[in-house]
């Protein structure tokens, strides 16, 4: 096998992994939202990442705002997500999600909060904890994820 056959052969395999944790993710959503816990796990989650924000992304390597989204589409290859900047910070835009798709065939039960936006608002305050997390609009009940992101204090003391 030459390396372009194993480089293709380990994307492949990447990209089924990616499948099979969203899947796994979705099947947790679900099983949440049937028990009736779903916003309950999704708060005690939320509030853990936030405690630990600055861990959540120093593990994962993010130093700039934008690598929230960018760095979390990359490791998970779910959501599209695509930085636009504006005068105040930058829109992180979503046109596909195999997570939100793959709840939407199960049942009527949202993963966006849990297993998407919370962690990356978490990360996000990791980084710039004075910013500001706005969701706009999810893939759920629109036809794009949109999230509002406002920078504060990135210059202060220079």
């Amino acid at each position: 096998m030459g390396n372009d056959e194993n480089r293709e052969n380990l994307e492949q395999k990447i990209k089924k992994l990616q499948l099979l944790y969203a899947a796994a993710l979705a099947d947790a959503v679900y099983y949440y939202g049937s028990e009736g816990v779903l916003e309950k796990v999704t708060k005690h989650k939320k509030n853990n990442q936030l405690e630990n924000c600055k861990t959540l992304a120093a593990r994962f390597e993010m130093t700039e705002p934008k690598h929230a989204f960018e760095k979390t589409r990359d490791m998970y290859g779910c959501a599209d997500w695509i930085c636009q900047d504006t005068d105040t910070g930058f829109t992180a835009i979503a046109k596909r999600c195999m997570l939100c798709s793959i709840s939407q065939s199960m049942g009527n039960f949202c993963p966006c909060q849990i297993f998407c936006l919370s962690p990356i608002e978490a990360a996000l305050n990791g980084i710039v904890p004075d910013s500001e997390f706005n969701i706009i609009s999810t893939l759920w009940n629109s036809g794009e994820c949109k999230v509002k992101i406002i920078l504060r204090g990135l210059n202060e003391g220079n």
